[in-house]
């Protein structure tokens, strides 16, 4: 059985309030980009922040890794590409952030989610089953 991919592409514009003297997007910023094209990628299997809460859990992020080969330059537009790469006991989404015109990769990184049941506050070891039904995986 062939395993489905989930992924969504945005393109954003670095803008001049995230650049520093030397026009340079901070390092900071890219969680920023991450998170945009993270919730493009859920509002494709209707599973949102706002669905989240709705079906009872938080999903926080419990551990973020970026790398950077290359650098964003303010008025750029850099694609940010987000792809769902494990979601059985948790959310890992895989980005890749290059530029829009050439392609040039410019930094890599992932983010780790977990769900929290929102009246408990504790942690579930499996991703509850709205979620698998939303991606259309449910058994």
């Amino acid at each position: 059985m062939s395993q489905k991919i989930f992924s969504k592409e945005v393109d954003i514009e670095v803008p001049f309030h995230d650049a520093d003297m030397m026009y340079v997007a901070w390092h900071g910023h890219y969680l920023k980009y991450f998170e945009i094209a993270r919730c493009a990628l859920l509002d494709t299997f209707s599973y949102n922040y706002m669905d989240m809460m709705a079906s009872g859990y938080a999903w926080p992020i419990i551990e973020a890794h970026l790398r950077y080969p290359g650098s964003a330059l303010f008025g750029q537009t850099i694609r940010v590409k987000a792809t769902l790469t494990e979601w059985e006991n948790r959310l890992r989404i895989e980005y890749l952030v290059t530029d829009a015109a050439s392609g040039k990769r410019l930094t890599t990184g992932y983010t780790i989610q977990v769900a929290v049941n929102i009246n408990t506050r504790e942690m579930l070891f499996a991703s509850p089953s709205v979620l698998l039904e939303r991606l259309g995986v449910a058994e």
